[in-house]
């Protein structure tokens, strides 16, 4: 009986949450999380209230937000195999502190400028280029490894119970005190997640090796991904998925805005819908022992990118609020499949590198996709911007289905008078039935 116990908790979906370092900084990423959020919200509504409902300035300030990962994110890879990661959180969380308490100061005095928010949003965009290799790859560290992509889906799933109360919070307090303490609100839940950081026991850490200073360290990482054709594919789909599909920040304030005209509240909540799909993709996520395949990520990209073209026409507004629960689910199910297979693919020397390569591809191609949005809006309409966001999301699919079959050995499709009628298989992958096979156990 002790037994059956021990191997349900064992799997369970929380079971990361036995380990004392990864409950404190899970703690902790709930509460910055959620601030983040708050400030996202607070962030958009003050540029559209500055610029008259400018899509193009939302864009641009999204784009400042995210585009110093290119030019920031492998030097972040650099600092994560070379020093303590704990210590690099610590250092770039004061940085969002105080980049959150500068606009949180100027729109209290009434001083604020739109160059003021974008200054900020590329100072926040630095701290998160610089930390983004660390902060997902410390998992790693806090947990054993067979705990690892648990690990993963949880830190998502804190992120996405942040991302539903986030905006909803966010949504009433702008409306009751303004948008200034909202900023405040998470300069201070950026300096509780730093406290919290530093009650880790060191001693209790895993797999913490660390590379030695060397030249040519980047091209290295480079190497070693260009000779990967697994990680190459990987990548490359996760840089289509966000240039594409994952821009919905951008697209879901315009949709409020422009096709059902609703005020900071309702955006709040559609902000919220969405964030439901995306904890409870990630909570499911987090139920895998096991490293996700190949076909799962193609799978859930393709499915992402067709419910964005499902709903885009959608011309009631609690009717599109519903439709985005799922398109939530997938969305966030292929990012945790994604990080986790690229983050258990590689060894703890070259981790920190090649997961700053995976986000720079994954924040630097959202970066541009921000301004595409905004660009397609005012060209053709939001509805239009969100339809071809799905249907290049699902294209990207299939081109790495292809791409995949290509490596695999070829594409096979079998057609039978008995059940299954028809298989399709990518070299050993079968795609149709899409059925759980035996899979390799996380070592």
């Amino acid at each position: 009986m002790s037994g059956s116990r021990s191997s349900r908790r064992d799997s369970g979906m929380f079971r990361s949450l036995r380990h004392r370092n990864y409950r404190l900084y899970f703690t902790g990423s709930i509460l910055s999380n959620t601030g983040t959020w708050m400030q996202r919200i607070a962030q958009d509504w003050l540029v559209l209230e500055l610029t008259g409902q400018d899509a193009i300035a939302l864009g641009t300030v999204t784009f400042l937000q995210f585009v110093p990962t290119l030019f920031l994110g492998m030097y972040g890879g650099v600092l994560a195999d070379r020093l303590q990661k704990r210590s690099v959180l610590r250092v770039t969380q004061f940085v969002v502190a105080i980049s959150a308490a500068v606009l949180g100061v100027l729109i209290l005095g009434d001083v604020v400028a739109l160059w003021h928010v974008y200054a900020m949003a590329l100072l926040l965009g630095c701290a998160n280029a610089i930390e983004a290799p660390s902060r997902t790859s410390f998992a790693s560290e806090l947990v054993p490894t067979e705990d690892v992509v648990n690990a993963v889906g949880l830190n998502s799933s804190s992120f996405n119970a942040a991302r539903l109360i986030g905006p909803a919070i966010s949504g009433v307090l702008i409306g009751w005190i303004g948008i200034g303490p909202v900023f405040l609100i998470n300069a201070a839940s950026s300096l509780w997640i730093i406290v919290l950081l530093t009650m880790i026991d060191t001693s209790k850490l895993y797999d913490t090796h660390q590379a030695s200073r060397e030249p040519g360290q980047i091209r290295a990482a480079l190497r070693y991904v260009r000779s990967r054709a697994d990680l190459m594919v990987m990548i490359g789909l996760a840089t289509a998925v966000s240039l594409f599909g994952l821009n919905l920040q951008v697209m879901i304030p315009l949709i409020s805005t422009h096709v059902f005209h609703r005020g900071a509240a309702e955006y709040g909540l559609l902000a919220s819908a969405l964030a439901l799909g995306t904890l409870s993709g990630a909570l499911l996520a987090a139920r895998r022992s096991t490293q996700p395949r190949l076909r799962f990520l193609i799978t859930t990209a393709l499915l992402f990118g067709l419910a964005e073209v499902a709903i885009a026409w959608i011309g009631n507004y609690w009717v599109f609020a519903l439709l985005l629960i799922p398109t939530g689910i997938v969305s966030l199910a292929f990012l945790v499949s994604a990080n986790a297979t690229v983050q258990l693919s590689v060894d703890s020397s070259t981790r920190g590198r090649v997961m700053a390569l995976y986000f720079m591809a994954l924040m630097g191609a959202g970066a541009f996709g921000s301004p595409l949005v905004g660009w397609m809006t005012d060209m053709w309409g939001i509805q239009y911007a969100f339809m071809i966001s799905g249907l290049l999301t699902a294209a990207s699919a299939v081109l790495a289905a292809w791409l995949l079959a290509r490596r695999e050995g070829g594409l096979q499709v079998e057609l039978s008078r008995t059940s299954p009628r028809l298989q399709v298989r990518i070299g050993s992958e079968r795609m149709i039935p899409y059925r759980r096979e035996p899979m390799e156990e996380v070592t």
